[in-house]
């Protein structure tokens, strides 16, 4: 007889994960011998680019890799991470200090609360937003705060509308932009009113930057370290996984205020013994190797959002465009709720898409396009969408 075992409160405390039905029903329509089209998901599609695959074959034959790697990180990758932000966006970075060495930027994300917050303690998140803001919250039994990000804004938090009684509470706050799940971009003057607002009160920021090389029409997407005091109060998360197509490598930064990144690393020290180190060395030779590749995704991701923006046109479908990121942020037609019209979608023309909601209450009323397939199969995607007669 199987003897059970409870889960922790802790455990059963976590939030749900919705997309895992979203993966399930498409799953089953695939199964079912259903030609779909998945734009539900945000996993890169493209290949990492060979000079850094290549780095990383011949590191792997490293007899030196093969032991523990130092606890913090490679001082070389740490170095190329600071050379990697005096380059790209002007940015003085002390190497020693001021990054921490990441297991992807997720790891980093989830850890941030439990490394400042206590229980009880508030965290400010947007909404709509990356739902694994959340998970960390739940495990350091802090609360949440929402940020509502609306059109009307920009999709950017209006910091005058928190009520000042919770942001005396606030101990923590998450951005992210280029956002995910809105494709929106933040200005120099927004972080400038964040540093402002953040020192006021005495907040922790955490930029997600985990889309900083993903912007269109020219405009390169800002680092919040670009503005100045953002150092004095936060940190910003950097992933390989977008930028070079790495999501399967688990690498990632943070950057930025010293005592923050202290902390985090204290944690890892308790977590893990540290990343492998060829993983490293790869690193390195993404962020100080050719960047040909990253300009040639990013066009590649504009192309794509054209072709499939100019689509959705064509049917009736006024969706915006993204400014950023590799998602469209779309508004579903007039009496459906998100989920209902990602249904309807999925069971009708098998096309996947993510509902809004599953990124907070004002997700409602939008579905989530990955723009990772080819401008063939999203025109498809628009056209089947448009035989349903909703524009």
């Amino acid at each position: 007889m199987t003897t059970e075992f409870p889960f922790s409160e802790l455990l059963e405390q976590l939030p749900k994960q919705f997309f895992a039905s979203l993966v399930a029903k498409v799953g089953a329509k695939i199964k079912a011998g259903h030609d779909v089209i998945n734009l539900g998901q945000g996993n890169p599609d493209q290949p990492t680019p060979g000079h850094i695959v290549e780095a990383m074959q011949q590191a792997v034959a490293n007899p030196k890799y093969h032991k523990y790697s130092p606890f913090q990180g490679y001082s070389f990758l740490k170095k190329a991470v600071a050379a990697f932000y005096a380059r790209e966006y002007g940015v003085d970075v002390d190497p020693t200090r001021e990054v921490a060495i990441l297991f992807g930027g997720k790891a980093g994300l989830v850890e941030l609360p439990l490394c400042l917050v206590n229980p009880g303690d508030v965290v400010l998140v947007p909404d709509p937003g990356y739902p694994d803001y959340w998970s960390g919250i739940a495990l350091a039994r802090a609360r949440m705060e929402m940020m509502p990000l609306i059109a009307e804004q920009q999709f950017l938090p209006d910091y005058s509308a928190i009520p000042a009684a919770v942001a005396d509470q606030a101990k923590l706050m998450f951005l992210n932009y280029p956002n995910n799940p809105t494709g929106a971009t933040a200005t120099k003057e927004f972080f400038a009113e964040t540093v402002a607002f953040a020192a006021k009160y005495g907040i922790a920021v955490v930029h997600d930057f985990a889309y900083g090389a993903i912007g269109f029409d020219g405009k390169k997407p800002v680092s919040f370290l670009e503005v100045d005091g953002a150092k004095e109060v936060g940190v910003e998360i950097y992933t390989f996984s977008k930028t070079y197509n790495m999501a399967g490598w688990r690498v990632a930064f943070a950057v930025g205020n010293e005592q923050i990144i202290r902390a985090i690393e204290l944690l890892q020290d308790h977590l893990y013994v540290s990343l492998f180190g060829a993983v490293q060395e790869a690193a390195a030779a993404a962020l100080l190797g050719p960047q040909d590749c990253v300009t040639e995704l990013v066009a590649l991701y504009e192309a794509r959002r054209n072709t499939f923006i100019s689509a959705l046109h064509r049917i009736g479908w006024e969706a915006p465009a993204p400014s950023g990121s590799f998602f469209a942020w779309l508004p579903v037609p007039k009496g459906l709720s998100s989920a209902e019209f990602a249904d309807i979608l999925l069971e009708r023309v098998h096309v996947a898409v993510a509902p809004g909601i599953g990124f907070g209450k004002h997700g409602e009323g939008y579905v989530r396009v990955g723009l990772l397939t080819d401008e063939a199969r999203l025109a498809e995607a628009a056209e089947r969408i448009g035989r349903l007669g909703l524009f």
